[in-house]
């Protein structure tokens, strides 16, 4: 064989070998190009969709206990149904975003007079509805239909949903929470001053500034009563869903209030399922 020959040979030979290796040898870079390529294209969609500003709802972090955080040091005031117009509250409480006839709804006006009240209600008649309620400064309802972001936003939104003349956040349970103490009330309304501020309710914001030194939650007298507050206080809240919420004063009162509705739903099922009853409940 001639020189050139095996050289020629050698040369392929080599070359061969050193592709096996190539092949078949981890490459130790390639995890790390891997999460590079990911990153950059979530990044890309991120700058698409606006991620950032869209600041998604506790739901979609990976810890249950983590789905709604406190907002804490928020600047509280009181509200109540019936309330009139006055000074720093231009509109009255006799309807609200979700019920044009709200002081009907609830049975009369709702005096925040402590002297008027007993058993975190007032004297004069029983409520209709929960007398723990409140406003958060936002309403996922328009016009017609809901607002065009509340899918994205409203954490419970699909498993809420009725049709498009229904609030899916109206009469959703918070906790409100003063030093020691918690009481939970009803979002019954939209405010105080804004109904937009979605960024703030679902998100990582700050209420926005105001008349009110900022306030971003509105509460009841019975609220008020519970915790022993202001006229203008400081409080924490966060949502909760309703498995989370003890029986309290609270859970006594109201058509509107899930405690109430579930007692009568089994107080039905328990009086079907007596002897003679024509209708068995399904176990």
């Amino acid at each position: 064989m001639k020189p050139g020959t095996i050289t020629h040979t050698l040369g392929v030979l080599l070359s061969s070998i050193s592709s096996l290796f190539a092949h078949s040898s981890p490459a130790k870079g390639e995890p790390a190009k891997m999460k590079l390529s990911k990153r950059s294209e979530r990044s890309s969609a991120d700058r698409l969709l606006n991620i950032d500003e869209v600041a998604f709802p506790p739901r979609h972090l990976g810890s249950e206990q983590e789905r709604f955080p406190w907002k804490r040091a928020i600047v509280t005031t009181v509200f109540w149904i019936g309330e009139a117009p006055a000074g720093n509250n231009p509109v009255p409480n006799h309807a609200s975003s979700w019920d044009k006839d709200w002081a009907k709804s609830y049975g009369g006006f709702d005096d925040p007079n402590p002297a008027h009240r007993s058993d975190f209600m007032p004297v004069k008649f029983t409520p209709r509805q929960n007398p723990f309620y409140c406003a958060l400064p936002y309403n996922d309802k328009a016009g017609t239909g809901h607002r065009p972001e509340a899918p994205q936003v409203v954490p419970w939104f699909k498993e809420a949903y009725q049709g498009p003349g229904v609030s899916t956040c109206k009469g959703r349970w918070i906790a409100i929470r003063k030093g020691n103490r918690v009481v939970y009330a009803q979002w019954e309304d939209a405010g105080p001053f804004r109904t937009d501020h979605w960024q703030y309710v679902f998100g990582d914001q700050r209420p926005k500034p105001n008349l009110n030194k900022g306030a971003g939650l509105d509460v009841s007298p019975a609220v008020r009563d519970y915790l022993g507050l202001t006229e203008t206080d400081v409080t924490d809240w966060k949502f909760v869903d309703f498995s989370e919420v003890p029986r309290g004063p609270w859970s006594r009162l109201g058509e509107n209030n899930t405690f109430v509705i579930n007692d009568r739903k089994a107080e039905t099922r328990v009086a079907e399922a007596k002897p003679g009853s024509s209708t068995l409940i399904n176990r």
